[in-house]
């Protein structure tokens, strides 16, 4: 058995909680069963995702983002700050904004004093580019979920997501509607699966069930897809304070550029070197 050991920090945005491994020298990327370890509250350090950086030939770096159950992801919202405040500590660059390549195409975090400010590209409501199934936008569609009916919307912010309005978040069983919706049929990459509460025209309230990582106390993503949707159903400004578990996010969706704005907090926790089986 070869062990070898792993230098990480460990960082959250509003309490999603990441790994982050600078791999920009050595390439290591986890296996499934690496990654389920190192995200493991008992046994590994825990977390929500790891978050690798890497080397880029379209960008300034890369970042490949692993959920707790091992699946690779396209985009983490609060990853995106964390690794940009990552590079900003650690001297790594002073550039900024940064361009950093992931799955879902590059993206620009931005420093702001104690917050990152994101461009997360524009939202995509073509059932194709979700990817769900269905003809035209997926708005206040009906779904069926195990005997419950919910209206729901679907978009994608390099991510798929379903966003479904209710009267008080805080009733919704998140535990036992998540897994189902995030597995339902329509989506066949499965689906990160938002609740949101309409507070008033500025302010929307939103628990995130989150493709492969569980409920978790924030999701950037999420509170932007749950922004767009709600503006795109005109029950909402464009310029929007999202409240989720672990904190507030500002969401501002440009009219003229159509892209999306979050600002938010990163934060490291600590730093450590574990074992782990090569």
């Amino acid at each position: 058995m070869i062990i070898m050991k792993l230098e990480f920090t460990k960082m959250h945005g509003l309490g999603n909680d990441m790994i982050v491994i600078d791999s920009l020298d050595n390439g290591f990327a986890p296996s499934t069963e690496q990654a389920q370890l190192l995200c493991d509250r008992r046994l590994g350090i825990g977390a929500d995702q790891i978050l690798l950086l890497l080397p880029s030939e379209a960008a300034d770096y890369k970042m490949l983002i692993f959920n707790s159950d091992g699946s690779e992801v396209e985009m983490c919202g609060n990853g995106i700050r964390c690794l940009a405040r990552y590079i900003r500590d650690r001297g790594i660059s002073d550039k900024n904004p940064l361009e950093i390549e992931t799955l879902a195409g590059i993206i620009k975090p931005e420093l702001k004093g104690d917050l990152v400010r994101v461009d997360m590209g524009e939202p995509a409501f073509d059932p194709e580019k979700i990817p769900a199934h269905g003809d035209g936008k997926l708005q206040d569609i009906m779904i069926r979920v195990n005997g419950d009916t919910f209206k729901m919307s679907a978009v994608s912010m390099g991510n798929p997501h379903c966003v479904i309005a209710v009267d008080n978040v805080d009733e919704v069983p998140l535990g036992e509607l998540g897994p189902r919706i995030e597995h339902h049929a329509w989506f066949p990459n499965r689906a990160n699966v938002g609740f949101v509460q309409i507070i008033d025209r500025a302010h929307l309230k939103v628990r995130v069930w989150e493709r492969g990582a569980g409920a978790t106390l924030a999701c950037g993503t999420g509170a932007c897809a749950a922004a767009v949707v709600i503006a795109d159903l005109g029950r909402a400004d464009r310029k929007v304070t999202v409240t989720l578990p672990g904190g507030d996010l500002e969401i501002e969706w440009d009219k003229d550029t159509n892209h999306v704005w979050m600002t938010g907090p990163a934060l490291e926790v600590f730093r450590g070197v574990i074992n782990i089986q090569a």
